[in-house]
């Protein structure tokens, strides 16, 4: 994952209701408007995002997402971290395959908003929650940055 080299201001936003999933959708969007972001990138992000607040929501039983800009460098960026302490994903590599659902969704989600970010990482252990970070670029992923020796 990307970290700033300085502190990013971070927007930190319950998960709580449905109420709350509209919140969320409403800053991310307004926030990568701000960015940079094109409206189709808007809009994939935005997607990303209600789908995996909702997952917080119904399957992790709430929790909080953490919105932060990437604006230090070039392209812009935003990083967003879903957090809940529900029961887990118990089976990591079925719930990150297309058409799986837990519930009576379409199955689209997790795979579904791994697809429409640049970056994904999940971090689940079962009893104990889940964490799920994705960073999208505006104009797309930046260019691998050459390791100093």
């Amino acid at each position: 994952m990307t970290h700033a080299s300085h502190p990013a201001k971070t927007t930190t936003l319950p998960i709580g209701s449905d109420a709350d999933l509209a919140w969320v959708r409403q800053r991310v969007r307004q926030t990568a408007a701000g960015l940079g972001f094109g409206l189709v990138q808007q809009t994939k992000l935005v997607t990303a995002a209600s789908e995996l607040a909702r997952n917080t929501l119904i399957h992790g039983g709430g929790g909080h997402v953490e919105i932060t800009p990437l604006d230090h460098q070039q392209p812009r960026g935003l990083r967003l971290v879903f957090v809940d302490t529900g029961p887990g994903i118990h089976d990591l590599d079925q719930a990150m395959t297309d058409g799986y659902t837990s519930g009576g969704g379409l199955g689209l989600g997790l795979s579904g908003a791994r697809r429409l970010v640049q970056e994904f990482a999940l971090d689940s252990r079962p009893g104990q929650g889940t964490t799920v970070t994705v960073v999208a670029w505006a104009g797309g992923a930046p260019a691998p940055q050459p390791v100093p020796r």
